[in-house]
Order: C-alpha cells, then sequence, then structure tokens
C-alpha cells in the first residue's frame, strides 16, 4: 500500500499514515461548554478509526445574511473555550478570521487560521495570517476557479509562510446553490500543499428569500465518498448535536450521531483509493 506524505501538521506531524484528516466541529461557538463536548465525542471516533483530528470552531460569525441572525457569545470568551480543546484534549484547533486586525489575536488561541472563502483574495488578509507562523487554511471563493487559488496561495508563501492548506467549498450554480467539481482536487493539489473537501458547505443554498441559508444534509455522504474516492487529503464538515436547533448553517450540518457510520465508510474507501496509486 502505498503511504502519502503531506507537510506536518500541527497535533497530527508528519502525516503518512495512508488515512484521510478530518477538520470538523460546529459552524461557530454557541457557549463556553459546547467546544469541549462536540470535540470530546468526535476524538472517541477518530481515535477509534485512526483519523487524524483537527477540531473547529468559528469564534465570531462575520459573515451573515441577516442582522439579527447570532454572531457569537464575545470573541475572548469563544477564543478561550476553543482553546480549552487544545489544552485539555490535546487536539490542534482551527478559526476563521475576518480582517487583518483579527489574526494576531486569533493566532494567542489556535494552530490554524482559516481564511473564509468570501475573503480569499484579500491580500492583507492573507499576509497578516502569514505573519504568525501559524497554519493557514484558505478556503476557495465559490466565484474563483481552482487554478485561480494558486494566486492566494501564492500571497501566503511570499510572505514567508509555506504551511498552507486549500479548502474547497464548491462553486456557485445560479443564485441559489453551489456543485462541486471534483477536477479542482487534483488541479490544486498541483500546488503542493495539502486539499481539503468542505463537504458540509457545499451543500449550502444560500441567498434564500428568508436571509436564512438552506441546505441537502442528506447528500453529506455522497459528495464526502465522491472526495475521498477523487484523492481529497482531508474532509471538512460541520457536525452538531442537533442541527434543527443550530444557530448557524443548521440546515447543512451534520447529525453528530450520523458521524462514526460516515467515517467508517470514508476509511474503507480510501483505503480502496491508494490501492488503485
Amino acid at each position: 500500500m502505498k503511504k502519502i506524505s503531506t507537510p506536518e501538521i500541527p497535533g497530527i506531524g508528519q502525516y503518512d499514515k495512508g488515512n484521510f484528516f478530518l477538520i470538523a466541529g460546529p459552524c461557530v461557538v454557541e457557549n463556553r461548554e459546547m467546544p469541549l463536548e462536540i470535540a470530546s465525542l468526535i476524538k472517541e471516533i477518530t481515535t477509534r478509526l485512526e483519523i487524524p483530528f483537527i477540531f473547529k470552531a468559528s469564534y465570531r460569525k462575520a459573515n451573515r445574511s441577516r442582522q439579527d441572525s447570532f454572531s457569537g457569545i464575545g470573541d475572548i470568551e469563544a477564543l478561550e473555550s476553543i482553546a480549552k480543546v487544545k489544552d485539555q484534549l490535546g487536539l490542534p484547533v482551527i478559526t476563521d478570521i475576518h480582517s487583518a486586525q483579527e489574526a494576531e489575536f486569533a493566532a494567542r488561541y489556535v494552530d490554524i487560521l482559516q481564511i473564509p472563502a468570501f475573503l480569499c483574495r484579500q491580500t492583507d488578509l492573507l499576509e497578516a495570517a502569514a505573519h504568525t507562523g501559524r497554519w493557514v487554511n484558505i478556503k476557495k471563493g465559490q466565484f474563483l476557479a481552482p487554478e485561480s487559488m494558486k494566486f492566494a496561495v501564492e500571497k501566503v508563501t511570499g510572505a514567508g509562510n509555506n504551511n498552507v492548506m486549500i479548502t474547497d467549498r464548491g462553486s456557485m450554480f445560479g443564485y441559489q446553490d453551489l456543485v462541486i467539481d471534483m477536477r479542482g482536487i487534483p488541479a490544486m493539489q498541483e500546488f503542493g500543499h495539502p486539499v481539503i473537501l468542505d463537504v458540509t458547505h457545499s451543500l449550502q443554498q444560500p441567498n434564500q428569500p428568508g436571509g436564512v441559508s438552506g441546505g441537502r444534509p442528506a447528500l453529506i455522504s455522497t459528495i464526502a465518498r465522491a472526495g475521498i474516492a477523487a484523492g481529497v487529503d482531508g474532509i471538512f464538515l460541520e457536525t452538531h448535536p442537533d442541527p434543527s436547533n443550530a444557530k448557524s448553517d443548521g440546515a447543512n450540518m451534520l447529525n453528530i450521531n450520523l458521524l462514526e457510520k460516515l467515517l467508517s465508510d470514508l476509511a474503507i474507501i480510501r483505503q480502496a483509493y491508494l490501492r488503485t496509486i
């Protein structure tokens, strides 16, 4: 069986175990206890399946359709609760940032800074994230071709930081839908950095008349399986104990009760993929 090596990832190390890695957690920190509770459940599953795991949660949501949408419990309070996952469970943690001023602030608490898709061309933001020395996960804009992500990556590496990941979260298909083009996975892997597939946001249905995004969570397994078969390095997904009552992106999140079955299936597909290369 051929092993695939990627650069050292925080908390994972030189990743060459033959499995994909997982970035997962709730959309946003809803209360101080939530990150540790969800991370503990996911860690139990990924440990059994030998899947390297990075915990994710947004400490603040800046990109909401409606002004009255939930945006967070407070920046420091949320970041401290994310950092507790790292301290108590020994897991690497990731959160997204929205301005250059946030980069150094958030980097005090997390291992990886994530650039939201709608900000992936913001040069000052990418450079500020690079200058922290943290890993930087750039989400591909819904409006960009995979090949265009080369320039976003170069803004980080050109600032002296080669620790970059790229996450595909779908491309706009009309005003209210997204599609995944699996050709983008090998295209972006040509840049020499880990490529991740976001299997929950890629099923989002944005721009709904009521100002709250819809989603098609029943297809999460379909998209995830296709991504693993296409050779993606990592899977990104948002999960919640009760998506119907989640305060953000509940319409396209995976119920955490379904996570172990999905990951078990993906691990089998990954092994089959490795036998073909």
